[in-house]
């Protein structure tokens, strides 16, 4: 089973290494798409919805929320962004019966990128 969970943060950046607009500060209101896989436990849950909504609001979007991701992403592509969650909550989240199975960052409607670590 996946278990998915949406979040949503507005944050500020420009890439460095990219030429073109992009290379200017600019902002987005980002979709962060988190995607659990594994069996339910005792509860018939994989994980609650309301634990791993305070574990991504308190450990992961206090970091992004109204920051300019510059500050602490080299270059904050959506590919980077992506990777950079990854490692933090991955090991959050890991329990016996589930661990993080994907993660979407979504910069606009219709441009994100999917990463399932490695």
């Amino acid at each position: 089973m996946i278990l998915i969970k949406e979040f949503e943060f507005d944050a500020a950046h420009n890439l460095t290494k990219y030429h073109g607009k992009c290379e200017r500060l600019h902002g987005h209101t980002y979709k962060l798409v988190v995607k659990l896989k594994g069996e339910p436990d005792h509860e018939d849950m994989i994980f609650d919805f309301v634990q791993l909504k305070h574990l991504v609001n308190d450990e992961i979007l206090i970091e992004f929320d109204h920051q300019y991701l510059n500050d602490f992403l080299e270059n904050p592509t959506a590919e980077n962004i992506a990777k950079y969650i990854w490692e933090k909550l991955y090991p959050m989240v890991k329990r016996e019966n589930v661990e993080l199975y994907e993660i979407e960052v979504w910069e606009t409607k219709t441009s994100g990128i999917v990463y399932g670590g490695k």
